[in-house]
């Protein structure tokens, strides 16, 4: 990772799961420039890793509390994590 890319952990909650949030995760995150993972979780929400600029993630997030068509997000939690290595890309996974 650059000194300047951040990389942050984020579970959106609400009805995210079976509206195609994660390919538009990877859709929306590579269009900022981003890179990381985007998974479904067991408990009904939607886990992703993002890394790059503090100004891509912040769009990022703020795109997340919308979401695809068909989804309704009730909660968007952001924590800040350590990465020894930067992602090349954005995956889906699970």
């Amino acid at each position: 990772m650059s000194d300047d890319d951040e990389a942050v952990m984020v579970r959106i909650t609400g009805r995210v799961q079976g509206v195609g949030f994660r390919a538009w995760t990877r859709e929306e995150a590579e269009r900022l420039g981003l890179t990381g993972w985007v998974r479904n979780e067991g408990d009904g929400s939607v886990l992703a890793l993002i890394t790059g600029s503090p100004a891509g993630i912040s769009q990022m997030i703020e795109r997340f509390r919308h979401g695809p068509p068909g989804a309704s997000v009730s909660g968007v939690e952001r924590r800040p994590t350590a990465l020894a290595e930067k992602p090349v890309d954005f995956r889906v996974t699970r």
